[in-house]
């Protein structure tokens, strides 16, 4: 199933470009230029290349820079029943391959986050210099992690209404009945979201049935997060934003937990990759998107002392 109509679609400050990967055509946009390094930006669930549009003027200056629709996201191909982290994971190892063609640097938001530690883990020899997991929900998006909570207590709620509302491919397209079941919800989590009336762009360029992928447990089917950080082979930096716990429900908000977000270091260290954490509490989840210069400077900053490519 194609993308939405164009009609949909917005113009950005960038180009885009749409490559043959074989089963999907992949959207992506880039700034910069090839005389400088490599960078592969993957945006969140629900968000599309641009969420990375402010940050990308910034980090043209220092990298070359592309920014990618995932499948079922922008105006990549639409998928049905094929949403998985295996899936998108080996979608961006072609994209490197036939359009990047040398090693890059890799940082992912939320669930680009968890794709770029699979990158990192699974990746061709050589196509992946060092990955930033930016607020990457590790463990607390599978539906049985094997450390700490998973995505009913986190998430969940949200890519339920998303699954219930909008429907696969938005065939339901229930708004008004999501927003008023948000409002009404016992979790704190969707309190917190601010509904507007109609759907903001990025979810109108979203496929709801990844929520189902990611509510059902069936995005990791085949990928645990503790085997995937055990295969992990460049090195990583894990920022970590705002999150807490209710102090009434013990409801966990945020990313992910301080409990989960040491597991995963742990596991990356003992699989003998350097690994650095920067937390950042008084962060959005997507501070790319939010704090652009703030953002920018931290990986400029951290990829700047990785080892040169060889």
């Amino acid at each position: 199933m194609p993308a939405p109509s164009p009609d949909v679609f917005v113009p950005h400050d960038f180009p885009e470009t749409r490559i043959d990967l074989g089963e999907i055509q992949l959207n992506y946009a880039q700034a910069g230029t090839p005389d400088k390094p490599a960078l592969l930006l993957i945006p969140e669930q629900t968000g599309s290349w641009w969420t990375y549009e402010p940050a990308m003027h910034l980090l043209a200056e220092h990298f070359h820079v592309h920014a990618v629709d995932l499948r079922g996201q922008g105006r990549s191909t639409w998928t049905p029943k094929r949403y998985s982290l295996d899936t998108f994971g080996n979608d961006l190892v072609r994209f490197i391959a036939l359009a990047i063609q040398r090693p890059v640097i890799v940082a992912g938001c939320s669930s680009g986050g968890v794709l770029a530690a699979w990158l990192a883990a699974y990746a061709m020899p050589g196509q992946i210099r060092a990955a930033l997991c930016e607020d990457a929900p590790l463990f607390s998006s599978e539906l049985a992690p094997a450390h700490g909570h998973g995505i009913r207590q986190g998430a969940g709620p949200v890519f339920e209404l998303y699954r219930d509302h909008l429907g696969d491919q938005w065939r339901v397209g229930d708004w008004t009945g999501l927003t008023a079941a948000a409002r009404t919800s016992p979790h704190q989590i969707l309190r917190m979201f601010d509904m507007p009336d109609q759907p903001p762009q990025n979810i109108k360029e979203y496929d709801p049935e990844w929520s189902r992928a990611f509510a059902e447990g069936t995005v990791g089917l085949n990928c645990p997060h503790d085997i995937m950080l055990a295969q992990v082979k460049a090195p990583v930096l894990l920022t970590h934003h705002a999150h807490t716990t209710d102090p009434d429900t013990g409801e966990e908000i945020g990313a992910l937990s301080d409990r989960q977000a040491r597991q995963a270091m742990a596991i990356m260290r003992e699989a003998g990759v350097d690994v650095q954490y920067q937390s950042f509490p008084d962060a959005a989840h997507a501070m790319h998107h939010t704090e652009p210069a703030r953002y920018a400077a931290v990986l400029t900053s951290w990829a700047a002392a990785l080892p040169p490519t060889t």
